[in-house]
């Protein structure tokens, strides 16, 4: 399968987000991609604490809407990055804010959503203004079994590890990684895409938010660790050609995995 990891900046215009983050889709499914994967908090901008609130909406919603309707006329899977979620459910705290990724089919379905864990704290809103979210998410599609993760859930490797234990094959990260740690991102990437055995996709937003540098680089990482493409620092695009069957032969032909010995 051919998949494709999206960059982009994130401004002060929601609108102007959206229509940027519709054309790197359009753009990569015209180059033939079969999975498309969204940066963290593309609508607002990850840094923006302080619009955090307005831009908040619920799932299904105007941009979840959006983002189905692109998944159905361009027939790809589309991990649509994340979006401050307002609960108005009752999944939750009447009110409570969230940083939600979504994943949908090739129709338009909405597969799944994952509720970010891990809230950055260190010099970041997030924890304060957010509610964690309690759930690992495996979602069964056509191209296999995805785990959706994002951004600071790199640094915790038990998440990681409950997903390939829920037969996860392919694990995505939707992200606002800093410029000034990229070398943790590269390192995270591949540790987790070795240990676990399987591919790992993670977009990354790019530019400048609320002063702060975006690092870039998106990724494609296989089950050695090896980076297969890498969208470097401006916006684009970086697409690679996984098959889920190089996961079955790693794990069977080095199986760490099945040595271990809890």
């Amino acid at each position: 399968m051919n998949v494709a990891v999206v960059q982009l900046p994130a401004g002060a215009d929601p609108e102007a987000n959206g229509e940027r983050a519709e054309s790197r889709i359009r753009a990569a499914a015209a180059d033939g991609a079969d999975l498309v994967v969204l940066p963290e908090m593309w609508p607002v901008g990850y840094f923006a604490f302080d619009a955090y609130r307005e831009a908040a909406e619920s799932v299904p919603g105007p941009t979840t809407d959006r983002l189905a309707a692109l998944a159905d006329e361009l027939s790809v899977h589309l991990h649509g990055g994340s979006l401050v979620e307002r609960d108005e459910d009752g999944g939750g705290n009447e009110g409570d804010l969230y940083n939600t990724s979504v994943l949908f089919g090739p129709d338009g379905t909405l597969l799944d959503t994952y509720r970010k864990i891990h809230l950055f704290g260190y010099d970041s809103e997030e924890s304060d203004l957010l509610t964690p979210g309690e759930r690992p998410c495996a979602v069964e599609t056509e191209l296999g079994t995805i785990g959706l993760t994002t951004c600071y859930d790199l640094r915790f490797p038990e998440l990681y590890r409950s997903l390939v234990d829920s037969g996860v094959e392919m694990l995505l990260v939707t992200s606002a990684w800093p410029r000034e740690r990229i070398d943790h991102w590269h390192l995270f990437a591949r540790t987790r895409a070795v240990e676990n055995q399987a591919f790992l996709l993670a977009a990354n937003l790019t530019g400048s938010i609320r002063g702060v540098e975006l690092g870039g680089e998106s990724v494609v990482v296989d089950p050695w660790g090896i980076e297969r493409a890498n969208a470097g620092t401006e916006a684009g695009s970086a697409h690679a050609n996984v098959g889920l069957d190089e996961v079955r032969e790693t794990r069977e032909s080095f199986p760490a995995l099945a040595d271990r010995r809890l």
